[in-house]
């Protein structure tokens, strides 16, 4: 596998998972309201005050594990072991497919999200994408 590329994508995709990471731990009203629309947002926000502190609580944890994926793809970019990083990618590409169905079935049938997930389908099968044509570039490579 292509050592530049591999560092590249991973790279590339821990920039994504550590700037939103961030941005969902300390600006998530702004995140949201950046990504789904600020009426949108609002509604994602709770209407009591306890349902407002659990939102809270549960997005700064799902910021924190994406800024740790951030992190972990940031040291997995280093590896220089091209089976390990065969491994990887393919991982990564069910990940992100698995993620894709996850919108398709059931963040399609909320409400407040339903007219939302079309585009996010695409940007999973567009990171699943990226893991693809690193891939087939290897192997490109391999067989050459």
């Amino acid at each position: 596998m292509s050592l530049s590329g591999f560092f590249l994508v991973c790279m590339l995709h821990s920039l994504v998972a550590l700037t939103c990471g961030a941005l969902m731990m300390f600006y998530s009203n702004e995140f949201y309201a950046f990504g789904h629309g600020s009426e949108t947002a609002h509604k994602l926000q709770g209407s009591t005050p306890h349902d407002q502190l659990l939102v809270r609580t549960s997005d700064s944890f799902s910021g924190l594990l994406l800024f740790v994926i951030g992190c972990l793809l940031f040291m997995v970019a280093f590896v220089k072991d091209r089976e390990f990083q065969s491994f990887f990618a393919k991982g990564c590409i069910l990940l992100h497919i698995a993620m894709a169905l996850w919108r398709v079935y059931f963040e399609r049938n909320l409400e407040d999200l339903a007219w939302d997930w079309p585009r996010q389908v695409v940007g999973d099968i567009a990171l699943a994408l990226s893991w693809v044509y690193l891939l087939v570039y290897s192997w490109r490579e391999k067989y050459d």
